[in-house]
């Protein structure tokens, strides 16, 4: 069974004052939100759970990294300005 619990993504008239274009970036905008569409995309194909978490620590690392060299860079910058 799911893990998560059913989202519910509503969209009313009053929220978007009639505007039927409006109302349709809206409801967009709170399915990639509630990450709905991601989801299908994960369960179209089995993935083992080995290979979810091996994925996911490959994420975590990918971030570390990211943020590591953002503050290195940062750090060079400031110096350099003196």
């Amino acid at each position: 069974m799911s893990k998560r619990s059913g989202a519910n993504v509503v969209v009313t008239d009053r929220e978007c004052r009639g505007n039927h274009e409006r109302m349709i970036r809206r409801f967009i905008k709170k399915c990639k939100k509630a990450k709905i569409i991601q989801e299908v995309r994960d369960r179209r194909y089995y993935k083992k759970p080995s290979d979810v978490k091996r994925h996911k620590k490959q994420a975590v690392l990918r971030k570390i990294r990211k943020n590591s060299k953002k503050e290195n860079n940062a750090g060079s910058k400031r110096s350099k300005g003196k």
